[in-house]
Parts: C-alpha cells; sequence; structure tokens
C-alpha cells in the first residue's frame, strides 16, 4: 500500500479539511497519521499514540516535512492503557487492534475518549484467524458485532485492498453515539 490507498481507506469517514481533534492510535511511524493529517486538514490536531518511541520520532519527521502547517502531539503510551484524551473528533485504529486478544474492554474505553458523533475508524485484516505477525485479526463482521458490543453505531464498510498477508485489508467506521 501507498499514501493514496491509506488515504482512500479511511476518506470515507474523514471530511476534508474538517479540522478538529483526532487521534491515531498504534501510529508506527506514521502512515495513517499523515494519511489523516492530509484529509482533516491545517486547523487539526492530531494525537500520534504509540509505545515505541523511536517510530514517533520517525513520524515527527516525516510529519514536518509532509505536513507542517497541522498541529502534531505524540504520544508514547499503550492504547490498551487510559490516555487521557477526551472529545476526540474521530480515532483511527490501523492495523493495531489485532495485538489485543481482549478487545472489548480497550474499544469501550476507546470510545468513551469520543465526543458524541465521533468516528471510529478501523483499519484491518479481515480475516478471524491470525499467525505470529497478525495474532488476533478480526473480520468486518467480527467488527461489526464488536463495535456494537462496546456502544458503537452505524458500522459501515468504507473500503478494502487486497493484500499478501490474510487476503484483504478492509476500513470501516463506526459512530459514537
Amino acid at each position: 500500500m501507498d499514501h493514496a490507498d491509506h488515504v482512500r481507506l479511511i476518506a470515507g469517514a474523514v471530511r476534508p479539511g474538517e479540522g478538529g481533534a483526532w487521534a491515531d492510535l498504534g501510529a508506527g511511524t506514521g502512515a495513517f497519521t499523515l494519511a489523516l493529517a492530509d484529509l482533516v486538514g491545517p486547523t487539526a490536531t492530531v494525537h500520534a499514540v504509540d509505545r515505541d518511541r523511536g517510530a514517533l520520532a520517525e513520524l515527527r519527521a516525516s510529519f514536518v516535512s509532509a505536513v507542517p502547517v497541522a498541529e502534531l502531539r505524540l504520544h508514547v503510551a499503550d492504547f490498551t492503557k487510559p490516555l487521557g484524551l477526551r472529545d476526540l473528533d474521530g480515532l483511527v485504529m490501523a492495523n493495531s487492534l489485532h495485538f489485543v486478544e481482549d478487545k472489548l474492554p480497550v474499544v469501550k474505553r476507546l470510545r468513551a475518549t469520543l465526543r458524541p458523533g465521533g468516528r471510529f475508524v478501523l483499519v484491518e485484516y479481515d480475516a478471524d484467524r491470525g499467525n505470529d505477525w497478525v495474532p488476533y485479526p478480526l473480520s468486518f463482521e467480527t467488527w461489526t458485532e464488536l463495535a456494537s458490543e462496546a456502544g458503537l453505531a452505524d458500522t459501515r464498510r468504507l473500503g478494502s485492498v487486497p493484500s499478501r498477508f490474510l487476503r484483504r485489508i478492509y476500513s470501516a467506521a463506526s459512530v459514537s453515539p
């Protein structure tokens, strides 16, 4: 996948230039952070959360050169723990939730960081059986059930792309009521 694929996967949940406060959880070096920043525009604040300080430093360097006007806030943290983020307009979890075995309490906690009407955007392998590198993926159907159990509503598929690993990657959006 390239940057255009990243943007295309989440574009159905993010209004171009909408601004606001967003988070990329499990941001790594920031492929989806950059896509998110491109979509939300220069008035947005984008929180990038990852446990890997080095990956976030790499993200900072690429963010400054790619999107110099957007505000980026880096958080060296584990998204499975309380983050102190509140009233987010949306959050993106791209290829990060599949590292969590017990997803429901995490998704509930993250839903609570969203303002009413805030969007929870998931990018994930469309499979329910993993491997050593993707231990706990969840298909779109499984995500739909989990999102509902966690109190999210209006879950819809946004798009998908083929993948060498586990056939395909999909994106979905759910709304915090």
